[in-house]
């Protein structure tokens, strides 16, 4: 059966060491010059740059392209109202909650097209494929960039395994992979690992 296409971004399911995600994030912001929408799950990086919103100092983000060393990632959006929506908008100033430890593991579906990624690409780089997400569900549009997997050191993301569930088709052996199937992934270039230039 063929994979769903639904991608969501940059979903946190555990930490390297095997711990399952415990809903850790920290509150940045994002200014209302930044025209650009930020969804859950997109790859943020900061900006060097800070607001004061309410007496509380929050360091300033924006969505992150592929190439950029990235903070975290989008969990969630605080409201500002009843009918805040649940994606931060262009041109509005939010609050974020940002999923930042460099330890984390998301799951990634890639892009659903191109050459799959097969099984014995784990442990490779790739980048990702930045994408508008979704202002139905909230959920970001971002994939990974299947043409990109290389043993290169700045490559956005470390692939760390497939994910082993029933509703991810892996392909028929380790050399083969099918379309949209998902992977369990770790940021490689992390604003708060070791060797990674200030902002």
């Amino acid at each position: 059966m063929a994979n769903a296409n639904t991608p969501r971004g940059l979903q946190p399911v555990g930490y390297v060491s095997g711990a399952p995600y415990n809903g850790g994030a920290r509150v940045y912001s994002v200014p209302a010059s930044d025209a650009t929408a930020i969804f859950l799950g997109d790859a943020v990086k900061n900006v060097g740059t800070s607001q004061i919103i309410n007496g509380v100092v929050y360091a300033d983000v924006a969505q992150a392209a592929s190439g950029d060393v990235i903070t975290g990632v989008v969990v969630g959006v605080l409201p500002d109202t009843r009918d805040s929506l649940t994606y931060r908008a262009a041109s509005t100033q939010r609050r974020l909650l940002v999923a930042d430890d460099p330890h984390l593991l998301f799951e990634a579906q890639q892009v659903n097209s191109g050459t799959a990624l097969t099984a014995n690409d784990v442990g490779l780089n790739c980048n990702l494929s930045v994408a508008a997400g979704s202002t139905v569900t909230g959920y970001s549009g971002t994939t990974l960039d299947n043409t990109s997997g290389a043993t290169t050191n700045t490559l956005d993301v470390k692939i760390i395994a497939m994910v082993n569930r029933p509703d991810n088709d892996v392909g028929s052996s380790a050399s083969s992979g099918t379309a949209a199937s998902r992977f369990l992934v770790r940021i490689n270039r992390h604003r708060y690992s070791n060797q990674i230039a200030g902002v």
